[in-house]
């Protein structure tokens, strides 16, 4: 397994409760396709550098995975129509 850099943006007008859900859910998807979540940092609400969807403000998270392709592609798929998920990237370490 690689390891990856994952950092998505949250919707800034979720309240607490969504916003753990949403982490929970996040880490579920690597943890159910025997991967690792290695660290979780919630760099909290931030300034855009532009606007995304009308928004200028969002609730940054960063992640350090042990993933394999398929937990990957599944991140990427559910982040891509997830609502909450306003933007992702995922980068390999090392490259």
């Amino acid at each position: 397994m690689k390891k990856y850099e994952v950092m998505y943006i949250l919707r800034a007008n979720l309240d607490q409760e969504s916003i753990k859900t949403e982490v929970a859910n996040v880490n579920n998807i690597f943890t159910s396709n025997q991967s690792k979540v290695l660290e979780c940092k919630e760099w909290g609400l931030r300034e855009l550098a532009y606007e995304i969807e009308h928004s200028r403000k969002g609730y940054y998270v960063w992640m350090s995975v042990e993933a394999n392709p398929k937990a990957i592609s599944e991140f990427t798929r559910i982040a891509g129509y997830n609502e909450s998920i306003i933007r992702h990237i995922v980068v390999a370490e090392g490259e």
